[in-house]
């Protein structure tokens, strides 16, 4: 996406870095990796989405799956799968961090290397292999609807009285009281907002 060159120019960009750089650089992968035939459902440059990430990752310092798909699989992933799509740890193993989400926020990107750059290790992370500084809180916890869910307010039907008086969205289907991310602190567009406040429930994408 930022790379001046493109085809054979970025390819070559990429092994320079991988053959002359072993432990000592991140790849971020986005997107499921696809395992079954051999991995054919994804090529690029001629090669196998998992034959590139089994280079690629395996001469990282460490891999950040960015993405729900490229944490756990995510859609391509469903039954019944028909390309064996999995996540970049089950695929290829290693050192792997997932920020999961849909989009992933830039914010925990950052921060996670941000992280490295400044205590010389990667954060600590919890069961699911993600940091705990942007998965460790329950997205309800944090929400600016609590009190109303707190007072038992809540949105009954999209444009009622309560929706547009920002009442709580639990009764619509918002996920937050099980999800763990700090979307309604960091939020996106630069801070600008997030599904809750713009008025949809959440739908526990990073879960």
């Amino acid at each position: 996406t930022i790379m001046a060159g493109a085809g054979k120019q970025a390819e070559k960009s990429l092994m320079d870095v991988v053959k002359g750089h072993k432990g000592k650089y991140f790849v971020v992968v986005e997107g499921s990796i696809p395992l079954k035939d051999g991995g054919v459902y994804c090529c690029i440059g001629g090669k196998t989405a998992i034959d590139i990430a089994k280079e690629v990752c395996g001469n990282a310092l460490a891999t950040i799956a960015v993405g729900t798909c490229a944490c756990y699989g995510g859609i391509p992933s469903a039954k019944p799968n028909p390309t064996g799509a999995v996540g970049v740890k089950e695929a290829v193993g290693g050192t792997v961090v997932n920020l999961p989400g849909c989009p992933v926020n830039v914010e925990n990107i950052t921060a996670t290397i941000v992280h490295y750059l400044t205590f010389g290790s990667l954060p600590t992370l919890d069961g699911l292999g993600r940091p705990y500084f942007g998965f460790g809180k329950r997205i309800h916890d944090n929400c600016e609807r609590r009190a109303h869910f707190d007072a038992g307010q809540f949105v009954r039907k999209w444009g009622d009285e309560g929706h547009r008086l920002g009442w709580c969205l639990y009764e619509m289907g918002c996920k937050g009281p099980a999800t763990y991310k700090n979307c309604p602190t960091v939020k996106y567009n630069e801070g600008t907002s997030w599904p809750v406040q713009a008025g949809h429930g959440c739908i526990a994408c990073a879960a």
